[in-house]
């Protein structure tokens, strides 16, 4: 299907801290619109359903699946993907966590994992490893059996508490 003028919408929205205006197909996924247009492959567009996580980024300091919302929606929003996350320094810890716990076998869902954890963490609490997996709960792994990513947010979470707390 051919796309004309009128299946187009402009957008004005701020993507990793940085203005973005565009003219977006009416019905491309946000997931699309930063992996093709923006390029940004951080986040993976996997399942297209919104089940498996490894499409989430921050709209709005939330949590959302890439997959589910159109790039129209996101008109006016701040979007934070894993890059931007990454380039700030404020999954720097996670990260290197992950590393050394060895929680990232295939890195497929790791971005999504990390997204989803940050959101979790700057709440500032102590989070119990129940909460930890219900939080990561939308975010599939099929490498780790989710062992080791609970151990690294458990990890973080007590390392960035006694930071606040010294």
């Amino acid at each position: 299907m051919t796309q004309t003028f009128r299946d187009r919408v402009d957008v004005s929205l701020t993507v990793n801290g940085e203005p973005v205006e565009a003219r977006v197909p009416v019905g491309q996924h946000l997931i699309d619109f930063l992996r093709t247009d923006l390029g940004l492959t951080g986040a993976h567009a996997s399942c297209e359903h919104g089940v498996c996580g490894a499409c989430t980024l921050r709209v709005d300091g939330q949590a959302v699946r890439g997959c589910l919302m159109l790039a129209a929606q996101a008109d006016g929003a701040e979007i934070w993907t894993v890059e931007g996350l990454t380039d700030t320094g404020t999954i720097r810890d996670l990260q290197d966590a992950f590393v050394a716990r060895n929680a990232l076998q295939c890195g497929f869902c790791t971005p999504g994992m990390l997204v989803a954890a940050e959101e979790l963490l700057e709440a500032g609490t102590l989070p119990s490893r129940a909460e930890i997996r219900e939080h990561l709960s939308g975010n599939y792994c099929r490498c780790t059996g989710y062992e080791a990513i609970v151990d690294v947010v458990e990890s973080v979470a007590r390392a960035r508490a006694g930071k606040a707390q010294a």
